[in-house]
């Protein structure tokens, strides 16, 4: 018996075509897959090549092979690591806290009696997220404002609750809270279709038999629909965690000078060293890029495993 021979149902062997025939007879196919295909390897695989520029000095005066110096002067650079730990406070608060968000406002939406105030408040709430972060950026500079457009502020005036403008977006004490605030917005109203899209797949016959047994409203949200939905809960944190370093246009945005110290991350970090210097050394900040990928592969990985353990198989 040939190793890998095929054979059918009454024993005979499956003679084999040779792939140049195969391919001339679909040829069709292959050739409305080819322009995805270079387009896939043009826009995310030829550039991977400039990975090779990590292990260079690459200036505009010079290209010279360094070796492993820029991992080293990483690795010993205070601003890279505070880059590397804002990244991952901030996705992992953030992904936390617009995650628990968007289950409450989930049950709060199922548990409403009047169908079209439901479809309404559901889109109210998903709406924000189909403005750009720009937009978004803008609208709430505009509200936290400390002049006398700023509608924040000046409510809190007319209340009597503060005497001076609070300035939100250059404190550092109130940047990130003002950055979680924004997100939960912006997010929420995605995370909610996923949530309700469970919520309508529970088995009615729980909820009837809650009721026979005498559950409260309270008791049949504990005690039914939160237990249906941590399975999902949990395959969106880890779905989510695999792109934790990926945080920039959201971060870009909003921070400032004044709040590098709890809002740089690590892809406004390499942004500044590439765009916003006099002399920029791309051999370094390719080597940041490379040590953000390579984290953010493990990071896949992990959650992969997590995956397998949750659902019973991964997500790659």
């Amino acid at each position: 018996m040939k190793r890998n021979q095929i054979y059918t149902a009454t024993g005979q062997p499956v003679k084999r075509r040779p792939i140049k025939t195969a391919i001339w007879n679909y040829r069709g196919l292959y050739l409305m897959i080819l322009p995805v295909l270079i387009y896939v390897l043009i826009i995310y695989y030829w550039p991977m090549l400039g990975i090779r520029y990590s292990f260079y000095d690459y200036t505009f005066r010079k290209i010279e092979f360094v070796g492993l110096k820029h991992f080293r002067k990483m690795f010993a650079d205070t601003e890279f690591w505070r880059a590397f730990t804002n990244t991952l406070v901030l996705s992992v608060t953030k992904l936390l806290m617009t995650t628990l968000t968007a289950v409450i406002v989930s049950v709060f939406i199922n548990e409403m009696m009047n169908p079209v105030a439901q479809k309404f408040f559901q889109t109210v709430i998903y709406l924000p997220h189909f403005l750009s972060w720009t937009v978004t950026a803008a609208i709430f500079t505009l509200f936290l404002s400390t002049s006398s457009t700023g509608f924040v502020n000046e409510t809190l005036k007319s209340w009597g609750l503060i005497k001076e403008s609070i300035d939100f977006m250059h404190e550092l004490h109130l940047w990130r809270p003002v950055y979680y605030l924004i997100n939960i917005w912006k997010e929420t109203g995605w995370g909610t279709v996923i949530f309700l899209a469970t919520i309508t797949g529970i088995n009615p016959e729980q909820y009837e038999a809650a009721d026979i047994d005498g559950a409260t409203r309270m008791q049949k949200i504990w005690y039914v629909t939160v237990p249906e939905l941590a399975n999902t809960i949990i395959i969106v944190l880890i779905l989510n965690l695999a792109r934790a370093l990926n945080l920039f246009e959201s971060v870009f945005v909003l921070y400032n000078n004044r709040v590098f110290a709890v809002s740089d991350v690590i892809s406004t970090f390499i942004y500044r060293k590439t765009f916003m210097s006099a002399v920029p050394n791309y051999g370094y900040t390719t080597a940041v890029g490379l040590f953000k990928s390579l984290v953010g592969c493990f990071l896949v990985l992990i959650c992969n495993q997590a995956s397998k353990k949750v659902r019973g198989r991964g997500i790659i």
